[in-house]
């Protein structure tokens, strides 16, 4: 066994489906990877339906594990136990992936000398496009990532999407796995573990390739566009970012970022407005405001 998927899921199983139709049309031989669905405490019908999925695909290497700690960490630490794989693939249960995709990672990791990898994030409206999304709203809520049609070494400036990652099995050996602080628990919109663990990564001297061949399409439902989804995100990303320099001990580091960033966005909101798109300055100061509510509140 070359290469898992592992799939974290609560109570997400319409999506989840749509999910691993996409993960059974892929051209890779099929004897070589696996599927790992984490049911992380789902109180929908999800074990029925991948039951009845893996039944009609015999095919294909698939099995759900338990993880009953709430929490993604905990969940994607599972399946880093559970899989057999020697290189794991995170993807999410609101994404479907291009039928090339596991042979990409498979070709980055046999043959450009991958440790650790990601590929491209597209993004996928089940409705249409809001007005007031603007590049800087979108990358909160669906993280895209394209970074050309090259495999390249990807700079230390940029994260990869947590939708669409991979390490060689070794990395949580020598890194260690995600931190169980960080991460979304249930509904709570909390974020963070990803960023966590390639910057311990990233500080010892480990490269990240980035492939564009293996392509994770987001989609984001008409619920996750609503008002009280995008506070409720914005405020969890703020936590989260107060919760990493809490670890790493950089807190006035990241006061004095957020309060650059909050005169940025104020200067870039009166740029829409000047040029006749309001809504988009409003939300982008919205999403502002509770990102700065989560940084600096005790």
């Amino acid at each position: 066994m070359e290469l898992s998927i592992i799939i974290s899921t609560y109570d997400n199983a319409e999506s989840l489906m749509r999910t691993l139709a996409s993960v059974a049309k892929q051209d890779a031989d099929k004897k070589v990877w696996e599927c790992v669905i984490v049911n992380n405490n789902s109180t929908d019908d999800t074990a029925e339906r991948v039951a009845e999925f893996a039944k009609q695909n015999p095919d294909l290497n698939i099995r759900l594990v338990d993880e009953p700690q709430q929490g993604l960490s905990y969940a994607r630490n599972r399946g880093i136990v559970e899989s057999k794989g020697q290189v794991l693939v995170f993807i999410d249960d609101d994404e479907t992936i291009n039928e090339g995709f596991v042979s990409a990672y498979l070709d980055l990791f046999r043959n450009h000398g991958a440790f650790v990898g990601a590929g491209a994030l597209k993004v996928c409206y089940d409705t249409a496009r809001p007005k007031w999304m603007s590049h800087y709203t979108e990358k909160m809520i669906a993280n895209p990532l394209d970074l050309g049609n090259e495999i390249i070494t990807m700079s230390s400036k940029i994260t990869p999407t947590g939708g669409n990652m991979a390490f060689n099995r070794e990395v949580f050996r020598l890194y260690g796995n995600f931190d169980t602080n960080l991460g979304r628990k249930g509904s709570d919109l909390f974020g963070g573990e990803e960023n966590d663990l390639f910057k311990r990564i990233r500080d010892l001297g480990e490269r990240v390739f980035y492939t564009p061949h293996a392509i994770a399409y987001h989609h984001i439902a008409e619920y996750k566009l609503s008002p009280e989804y995008f506070d409720k995100l914005s405020y969890g990303v703020g936590v989260s970012k107060r919760l990493r320099a809490e670890k790493f001990d950089t807190v006035e580091e990241l006061f004095d970022d957020e309060n650059a960033k909050r005169r940025y966005t104020m200067l870039l909101a009166i740029f829409y407005a000047l040029t006749f798109r309001p809504q988009k300055a409003k939300w982008l100061m919205r999403m502002r405001n509770g990102i700065s509510k989560g940084v600096f509140e005790e």
